[in-house]
Formats: C-alpha cells, sequence, structure tokens
C-alpha cells in the first residue's frame, strides 16, 4: 500500500460528459493548467453518458410536452422549453467550434439529424398540443414546426404507428425536422480522447475514497488506485464532482455547508428495444408522447429511433424502476448510506409527499413483459411483443432539498449544481436535460467558481460560443446564422454561406464586444 501524494490545479471525478465537457473548455481557456481525471470504471462514458442509459434526444424542447406548462388562466408557460432550446443551442455551437479547429472529427459518429415529433391522443390533449403549437411558433427557435390533426398526414409522418389503428379517439402530433439524436456516449469518448492528446492525466479504475480540505486550503483526495490496490492521495485547488449518481456521496464527503438539507431518490429505467430490422425500418423519428399521471418527467413515454455504433434502432420505454443503488455498478446500500443527520428531516418529509409517485414506481416494477408491450400498442398497435428485447436504462438519483417553492424535501426533477461559497469545490447532481445543456452548465460553474479569471475568458468564450450572453429568441437574425451554420458544421444540413473560417461573421461583429449578461 502506497500514500504517494500528487498536486494538480484542477480534478475532475468521473468520466462523462460533464467532466469531458469541462475538460475540454478549461484546456482551451486555460492551457497551462494541469487537469487530472478519476473514473472507477475501465473506460469514458459508461454510467449515465453511455448511448444505452439515455434517450440521446438532444434535448431542445421541440418534442418534450413537460417543457411546456398549462397555466391556471389556461395560457402556456413556454419559458422552460426556450431555456433548454437555447441552451441546447450553446452545446452545439461548442461542438460546432470544436470539428472547426479539427480539435474532434466525424461529428456524424456523435450526432444525427432526426424529426422530432409530439404525439398526444384525446380531445383535451390535443386541445393542449394546438395551443403548444400555436405558443411555440411565435418563437424563431421553433421555426419550421408543423401541427397535424389529419390521419392521413400522420401517416406520412409516422406510419408505424399509425398503421393498424382503430380508435376513434381524436389524435394529432407536432412535427419538426431540425431535431437531432445525439450519442452521449461517443461524444464523451471523443472529447476524453481529445483530452487525452492535451496531456490530461485520465486515470481509469481509481475510485475517490474520500475529500477533505487540508490546512492550506487545498482539497485532498483519498483514491483507491484498483489496479495496484494502492491508496493514493491527490491534491487540487478545484474539484469538480461529475460522478452521476455517485455525486451526492462524494459532496457528503467535502463537508461544505451547501451539502447539508439535500438527499437524493434513485429512479431506475427499463427500455424496449425492437430486434426486427424490418419494423425499425418503419420508423424514422423521436416522438414524445405525455406522462402518466404520477409519473416523474423521465419517465415520459417515447418511441425512438437510435443511432447506435453507426446502426439504426428502435426503443421504446422508458418504465421507470426502483433500485437502492446511485449508479447501475453501485451498492444497494447507496440510498441508506445517503441519508445523515443533516438531510433526515429532508428525506422523510420528500417521502410523505410522493406517495403517488412511490405508488407509480411500485406498479412499474410489477409490470410483466405483456404489459409492457401493451403500452408500447398505445404508440405502434400492432406491436408484436417477440419483436422487441428489455435493456436495463441508467440510474438516475432525483435531487431533494428544501426550497421556498416547494417547501420541506422538495423533489427536483432537473439538473442541479453545488458550488462552495469560494468556489474550490462544485458537483453536478439531478437529470434531465443534463447532458444536453451540458456545455451552458459547465459555463456556469466557470463562472461562479473562476469569476476573476472568467472575465479575461470572455473572449475566447465568444469565439467558441458566438451567442453566449445573448438570447437567441430575442435575435431571429443570429439564431438563424448560428443555427444554420452548426448544421452544416456538424453534418446536419445547413447553408455552406454561413461557414467562414469557422466564425460566424455576425455573431462577432454584432455581440463580441457585449458584456455577458450575468
Amino acid at each position: 500500500m502506497s500514500n504517494s501524494q500528487t498536486e494538480t490545479d484542477v480534478i475532475l471525478i468521473g468520466a462523462g460528459i460533464m467532466s469531458a465537457t469541462l475538460g475540454t473548455l478549461l484546456k482551451e481557456l486555460a492551457p497551462d493548467w494541469k487537469v487530472t481525471v478519476f473514473e472507477k470504471l475501465d473506460k469514458a462514458g459508461e454510467e449515465s453518458s453511455n448511448e444505452w442509459n439515455n434517450a440521446g434526444t438532444g434535448h431542445s424542447a421541440l418534442c418534450e410536452l413537460n417543457y411546456t406548462v398549462e397555466k391556471q388562466d389556461g395560457s402556456l408557460d413556454i419559458s422552460k422549453a426556450i431555456k433548454v432550446n437555447e441552451q441546447f443551442q450553446i452545446s452545439r455551437q461548442f461542438w460546432s467550434y470544436l470539428v472547426n479547429r479539427n480539435l474532434i472529427e466525424h461529428p456524424q459518429n456523435f450526432i444525427m439529424p432526426l424529426p422530432h415529433i409530439s404525439f398526444v391522443q384525446g380531445e383535451a390533449n390535443v386541445a393542449f398540443l394546438k395551443k403548444r403549437f400555436k405558443a411555440l411558433s411565435e418563437s424563431p427557435l421553433f421555426h419550421g414546426m408543423e401541427f397535424s390533426d389529419d390521419p392521413e398526414k400522420l401517416k406520412d409522418w409516422m406510419p408505424l404507428m399509425m398503421e393498424g389503428r382503430t380508435s376513434t379517439e381524436p389524435i394529432a402530433a407536432t412535427k419538426i425536422d431540425s431535431g437531432t439524436d445525439v450519442n452521449f456516449g461517443e461524444l464523451t469518448r471523443v472529447l476524453f480522447g481529445h483530452l487525452k492528446k492535451q496531456n490530461v492525466d485520465i486515470k481509469y479504475k481509481h475510485q475517490v475514497e474520500d475529500i477533505k480540505r487540508t490546512s492550506n486550503g487545498l482539497w485532498e483526495l483519498k483514491v483507491w488506485n484498483m489496479n495496484t490496490g494502492a491508496i493514493e492521495r491527490h491534491t487540487a485547488k478545484f474539484v469538480f464532482i461529475g460522478g452521476g449518481g455517485g455525486s451526492l456521496p462524494l459532496l457528503q464527503k467535502t463537508g461544505i455547508p451547501e451539502s447539508r438539507q439535500i438527499g437524493g431518490f434513485p429512479v431506475s429505467g427499463l427500455f424496449l428495444v425492437c430486434n426486427n430490422p424490418e419494423v425499425v425500418e418503419q420508423h424514422h423519428a423521436k416522438v414524445y408522447g405525455k406522462a402518466a399521471v404520477g409519473a416523474p418527467p423521465m419517465s415520459v413515454p417515447h418511441l425512438d429511433t437510435r443511432y447506435i455504433d453507426n446502426k439504426k434502432s428502435l426503443l421504446f420505454g422508458p418504465f421507470a424502476g426502483f433500485t437502492p443503488k446511485f449508479l447501475k455498478t453501485g451498492s444497494n446500500l447507496d440510498l441508506l448510506l445517503s441519508v445523515k443527520p443533516n438531510n433526515l428531516i429532508t428525506m422523510l418529509a420528500a417521502g410523505a409527499k410522493n406517495i403517488p409517485l412511490t405508488k407509480y414506481l411500485i406498479q412499474q416494477l410489477m409490470l410483466s413483459k405483456d404489459k409492457r408491450i401493451e403500452e408500447l400498442q398505445e404508440f405502434i398497435p400492432h406491436a408484436k411483443s417477440e419483436d422487441w428485447d428489455i435493456v436495463v436504462a441508467g440510474q438516475r438519483v432525483q435531487v431533494i432539498k428544501d426550497t421556498e417553492a416547494g417547501g420541506r424535501g422538495t423533489l427536483q426533477f432537473g439538473t442541479e449544481v453545488i458550488t462552495a461559497a469560494d468556489g474550490s469545490v462544485a458537483a453536478l447532481l439531478g437529470a434531465s436535460p443534463g447532458a444536453s445543456t451540458a456545455v451552458h452548465v459547465m459555463l456556469e460553474v466557470l463562472k461562479k467558481c473562476f469569476p476573476e479569471q472568467f472575465k479575461l475568458w470572455e473572449p475566447k468564450i465568444i469565439d467558441m460560443v458566438p451567442s453566449y450572453g445573448v438570447s437567441l429568441s430575442e435575435n431571429p437574425d443570429l439564431f438563424h446564422e448560428i443555427h444554420s451554420h452548426t448544421a452544416w458544421t456538424l453534418g446536419l444540413g445547413g447553408d455552406r454561406s454561413m461557414v467562414n473560417n469557422g466564425n460566424l461573421e455576425a455573431g462577432h461583429r454584432h455581440f463580441a464586444e457585449k458584456p455577458i449578461s450575468s
């Protein structure tokens, strides 16, 4: 057993899309900083970021109905849809920048163009979808969206779903062709390949056992080298905890005040995967429906064309489940060990508040394959059990915390970043839209944790993400130019004339001098 100690500038825990993104940003903004990554598995992108463990939708609110909420007065609040879409545009710009600079290659291996469709059944839901379509159509971000309740039109959009449909219930859909399928597992591996070339020290089969503050203000990590059995000590000025479901236990070990009164609730998932190529070929879209009453947003049913290992696949789900593990490769004691004196009341309050969710999860756990196929038949009326297999999806840990709006023990369904007051440690918790908005989320981490350097980095940030700090929904000309540029660079179509030596002239001309909004 050795106790070797190594000092570095930045430590990233977890080799998923968030650490990959933060590391890549830092190597562009502060190339001289020494960065070390610890991952307990033997390669990158194997947990939440893996292509089989998430929907790969490239969440941009084009089809996700839960991002548009109907208010009590009957009007629709589309602010979250706009926010999520704009954040995904930031990711597209950064990926486009990396491709233009030849820092990463072959974007078609991780992003493909794919129509996004919202599909509803029943009079009330059709009325909601029509209202949603009208509200979103007023924003340039959703330009090109179509609505139809004509069965013949819907047959063109989703032939597999319309074949054999005999119900007389009203149905409708919206379709937009500018959607994407993103293989976040492949993107994660591509980014870590790039980081290796940038001399980032990536240590696989290294498990972080403990984090504590030293007398001189550094963070010291106790790391188990699973290859040799040795215990190593590593110190850094800044630590990012991006270990997916495993982030919460590590955040608790830091002892920072911000880690108190925070808990986690694990939710697992299953997908049905089509094994019949003839069926797969009949569907070409991501089709999202409405979540069941009491279901968490991550359980919104959807029928997805996916591109995995350059092969077209078809997945339906997810079916929610429960396991006390915080990671697929975690321990059955994870949930129990996450309960501390400082979050016990918060956790108990969450349990009392979420009885309908608990009931829903139990019902989901008890579903037989035949029952799952019955749910699939809401989407594909003639689906046959023998054409579909079950795969276990990724593990998500929903954040539980006390909030002003929701009170004690509120279950959060989004992505949360917890940061120490001095900016020396940050942890990413939560789930969707997560990976799709990774660039925005990591830029916010840098802004909060390195405020002085961030001011100096602003010109470079605008070079990488020309719209950063600017509302694309309020600047339609810039949005269309950026969207067309990134579409061309990433192989999604677009206009070649928008690309000029990897820079967006309009973006720089109009916005480079503007201060980045807080």
